[in-house]
């Protein structure tokens, strides 16, 4: 679950990461009236969105009076901002943060994420802040700093120490930044957080250090133990077909191809997009039932997958364990029977009541299923029809 910049920062503020005044807002005059609540003769208006390069689109701006907060403030909100992130939609801008301006001498890039070759969290930094730091990866990996933490020993200060000194951070700096990569890492740890990042972390004139941005993102498998952060999820920022799907316990992700697939086991369903990729085609989603699906999960997720006017075709592919082969074989049945399957269906089941299920979508007599026996040739028959072939 990922929560929008000012929920970061209120976060931020509680464990002791340095932030610049600043407050959300839901219409222009009420921009205006926290700038006047803020103060000062400089602010910066940020359209809140779940997603990175919000600069680069227009969703960031400055302002130099109360007028020009609420008009950028007027022109930002309800409108549709498309970055690198959104994709070609965009997103529609309903809420803003007012943040003071500062006297900014020098961008850096700070992160806390699981490293998980080392099994370890990782600080991840940079002294190119304010870019991305998969175009910098791409460009310029060397200048990407990582230090690990042994879940062992915990943060210490060593491990902030390197960062600073990689960094080239002024002496005067130094032990402002341990505090805050201390309270960075407590945040990380203590909020069962993805990813805690900082782009940019700001160097100001008086050698003090500041969240400039911020961003969080949590397992959603932890938040039964915060329920304060599982109360920041915004769903206007998810993808509707995602949260019903979360309702039923499918893993569910929307993509933008044309081949619909349904598949038990995460590691299985990467694997199957995988093959459609390199049989030339693009899956329209990634949907794991589960080890324990039931008919009606099965045909919920059926339902979701055939709402998305992307698909063209269909590849189900059940390796049956706990997920019994013909408990998916009745739930395509019964999707079938609710909303109506008029796209091709290529079916590859193998384990546990394969044959019972092959007989029943037999039995069925459903034209437009057609059998797989192997998950390469189901992948390729796949991508051919979603081609019209």
């Amino acid at each position: 679950m990922n929560i929008h910049e000012y929920q970061a920062k209120e976060l931020f503020r509680r464990f002791g990461v340095p932030t610049l005044a600043g407050a959300v807002a839901f219409s222009a005059e009420e921009a205006r009236s926290k700038a006047e609540e803020i103060g000062g003769d400089l602010w910066v208006i940020k359209a809140q969105v779940h997603a990175g390069g919000r600069g680069k689109g227009g969703g960031v701006k400055l302002a130099r009076s109360f007028d020009e907060v609420e008009a950028i403030a007027a022109q930002i909100l309800g409108s549709r901002l498309i970055t690198n992130q959104t994709g070609a939609d965009g997103k529609i801008v309903n809420r803003l943060y007012v943040e003071s301006g500062a006297d900014i001498q020098k961008e850096f890039y700070l992160a806390i994420t699981l490293d998980r070759a080392l099994e370890s969290p990782c600080f991840i930094a940079s002294a190119e802040g304010g870019m991305e730091i998969e175009e910098i990866a791409r460009n310029a990996d060397e200048k990407i700093i990582r230090v690990a933490v042994e879940p062992a020993i915990g943060f210490q200060p060593f491990h902030a120490r390197k960062l600073a000194f990689a960094l080239n951070l002024p002496k005067e700096a130094q032990s402002g930044f341990i505090a805050l990569a201390k309270a960075l890492f407590t945040c990380y740890e203590t909020t069962d957080a993805n990813l805690i990042e900082i782009n940019p972390l700001a160097l100001l004139g008086d050698n003090r250090l500041v969240a400039l941005d911020a961003k969080a993102g949590f397992d959603d498998n932890a938040l039964f133990r915060h329920t304060e952060i599982a109360a920041m999820r915004d769903a206007g920022e998810e993808e509707a077909s995602e949260i019903e799907a979360r309702q039923y316990n499918l893993s569910y992700v929307k993509l933008d191809g044309g081949v619909g697939c349904m598949v038990n086991g995460a590691g299985l369903a990467m694997a199957t997009m995988d093959i459609i990729k390199g049989e030339g085609g693009l899956p329209a989603n990634f949907l794991d039932i589960g080890g324990g699906a039931s008919s009606e999960t099965v045909a919920k997720g059926f339902e979701i997958i055939l709402r998305d006017p992307n698909v063209k075709s269909i590849f189900i592919n059940i390796f049956g364990g706990i997920a019994r082969c013909d408990r998916v074989a009745n739930g395509i049945l019964e999707a079938t029977r609710r909303v109506g399957a008029k796209l091709p269906i290529v079916v590859r089941l193998d384990g546990t009541n394969a044959d019972l299920a092959k007989r029943i979508l037999q039995e069925a007599n459903m034209p437009n299923v057609i059998a797989a026996d192997e998950l390469s040739s189901g992948a390729k028959q796949a991508v051919g029809l979603a081609k019209g072939n």
